[in-house]
């Protein structure tokens, strides 16, 4: 392909994705008042009528938002560290077996883990964030290693070449090349936890797995079908900001 023809097609791409951007938070927006005025002019009866009034549905969904908070934080706190320190000549060939470690979290059942930790740990909402940070740290880290390890060598060859020191090397030039990959698992890492934040309802850590698991043991569809609705919704906007964040923070010029 022509150099000429490169940058049309770069910038319909940046077109469609800032279209992405836009629409993606309106449809969700959209939907969840549709389900808002759907409940209001339904007589829905019996526990949906008291778990379904707005009150019930933002206290759920803001204990759903603590879990995914606090996990995702944890895991970027985990995960970057410890992915920059594998990097390391020192540590590097310690890569391999850490992220087979961080392999089991995610390997295991989720529902597995969280009732395991909650055997070892206590039920509770700071075990539904361990077990959480257990399952999600894996993209995190693999994509801080792949980011840092993909960095062109010539380039931190020529960093120190000009008198960088190694710390000087990973904050101009490794890490700004590193960015985009790292923040691609940051957000895969984000979506994870809010999705799997569900089952903290069977560990006494709330959320909005509370409609679902009561549902389910009530047979009612309706509290599982809104369940099931408002998580998947959670989701979108949480991978909607962490696509914002992918696009602000990106280094200009990549």
């Amino acid at each position: 392909m022509p150099a000429g023809a490169e940058e049309p097609d770069r910038r319909r791409g940046l077109l469609r994705e800032h279209r992405r951007l836009v629409l993606q938070p309106l449809v969700v927006l959209a939907v969840v008042a549709a389900f808002a005025t759907w409940v209001a002019v339904t007589d829905v009866g019996g526990t949906a009528s008291t778990l379904l009034t707005t009150g019930s549905v933002l206290s759920l969904a803001g204990r759903h938002l603590e879990l995914t908070a606090a996990a995702a934080l944890a895991v970027v706190l985990v995960g970057v560290p410890l992915g920059i320190l594998l990097t390391r000549p020192a540590l590097r060939r310690l890569a391999g077996p850490v992220v087979l470690v961080a392999n089991f979290g995610q390997a295991a059942p989720a529902i597995g883990l969280v009732v395991l930790l909650a055997i070892w740990l206590g039920a509770g909402f700071w075990t539904a964030v361990v077990a959480l940070v257990a399952y999600g740290v894996l993209p995190v880290l693999a994509g801080t290693i792949t980011g840092l390890s993909g960095v062109d060598q010539r380039l931190v060859e020529a960093g120190r070449g000009m008198g960088m020191s190694a710390g000087a090397v990973l904050r101009r030039v490794e890490l700004p090349l590193a960015v985009p990959v790292m923040l691609a698992g940051i957000r895969t890492a984000l979506v994870l936890v809010a999705g799997t934040a569900t089952l903290a309802v069977f560990i006494n850590g709330g959320g909005l797995g509370v409609l679902i698991d009561t549902g389910i043991r009530l047979d009612d569809t309706l509290l599982q079908a809104s369940g099931a609705l408002l998580v998947a919704l959670l989701a979108l906007l949480v991978d909607w900001v962490g696509r914002v964040v992918e696009e602000v923070a990106r280094p200009r010029g990549l």
